[in-house]
């Protein structure tokens, strides 16, 4: 997995090459970041707003005590937050990911900024338990903004609906503010089951699989999320890199700009915003000037239905 996030940088970065160049486009990034507000969405069950932009954790913030690699990932959490970010999802399956993104916010004494968001996973209720408790640890904070089952796909009817009521329940006393569920494995083969789940709990936040590689949700998925009143976090929106390996060599098209996009980072992340059930894309990062790209998808235009097709069209060409 490392090495698999290794090439999604550098792919990425021979795609920004091709536009601004990266100094450049970091300095773009600022000035946008200063005239131009990220777009915000309603939580459906709340009304609070939450902007489309988040970031993500896995593999990036895993890192344990590298101090020079932690200094860089405190410098992307600035931009993030400079820039309007709020939302960082983790997990404590992700490695270290959850103790440095604890260390980092305690540090940067920005925790009140951040909508915080973590997962739990154990077919044993006891160390559902414990795990939850250990993430309030790693991550220093009693509270979170959204506890989220995790990989819940497949997991046993009997088993969910006991490990439902005890997030609820620490929901009630006042641990999490909203809770979810996520999956990211396999996502087509969890779809029915995903949307069962919305149905029958009224669940505050899914969070899937959803790229321009990936879009098995748009069947059915994300219409009985909207139905539903359930929020819609999107993981893996560049897909593990397959997107910028996919588009590398190849020229941004001129008919981009009509959709917003400046570059093929923000191609991927405004067609899966322009999806009126998504609330938030989270891809992760570990440099300043793609964090500046990321927020960027998230301000001005977003393409229209039509343009969504052509969109899709043209990337299933060259994947």
């Amino acid at each position: 997995m490392k090495q698999t996030a290794t090439r999604t940088l550098f792919s990425r970065r021979d795609m920004l090459a091709l536009g601004l160049g990266l100094g450049s486009m970091a300095l773009a990034g600022k000035a946008r970041a200063q005239t131009a507000p990220l777009m915000t969405r309603p939580i459906p069950r709340s009304g609070e707003r939450l902007p489309v932009i988040g970031l993500g954790t896995a593999i990036i913030f895993d890192i344990g005590n590298d101090s020079a690699q932690r200094a860089e990932r405190a410098k992307v959490i600035n931009a993030f937050l400079a820039g309007g970010g709020r939302l960082v999802d983790t997990a404590p399956s992700y490695g270290s990911a959850e103790s440095v993104v604890g260390d980092l916010l305690a540090d940067l004494k920005v925790r009140d900024k951040v909508f915080l968001a973590t997962k739990v996973r154990s077919n044993n209720n006891a160390e559902f338990i414990v795990q939850m408790k250990e993430s309030q640890q790693r991550l220093r904070s009693p509270k979170f903004d959204l506890m989220q089952m995790h990989n819940v796909g497949f997991l046993d009817r009997a088993m969910f609906a006991s490990q439902l009521a005890i997030v609820r329940e620490w929901k009630q006393q006042g641990s999490f503010r909203y809770i979810g569920v996520t999956h990211s494995q396999n996502q087509e083969r969890a779809n029915d089951r995903l949307i069962e789940m919305m149905q029958q709990e009224k669940l505050d936040f899914i969070q899937v699989n959803y790229s321009m590689a990936e879009r098995s949700v748009e069947q059915r998925l994300l219409a009985a999320a909207a139905d539903t009143g359930t929020a819609v976090l999107c993981n893996l929106p560049f897909a593990r890199g397959v997107l910028f390996r996919a588009v590398r060599g190849q020229t941004l098209p001129s008919w981009a700009a009509e959709a917003g996009a400046a570059s093929w980072g923000q191609f991927f992340l405004k067609y899966l915003l322009a999806h009126p059930a998504v609330n938030a894309v989270m891809p992760g990062t570990d440099k300043v000037e793609y964090m500046y790209d990321n927020l960027d998808a998230g301000r001005g235009l977003l393409p229209d239905a039509a343009m969504r097709r052509r969109m899709a069209a043209h990337i299933d060409t060259l994947l």
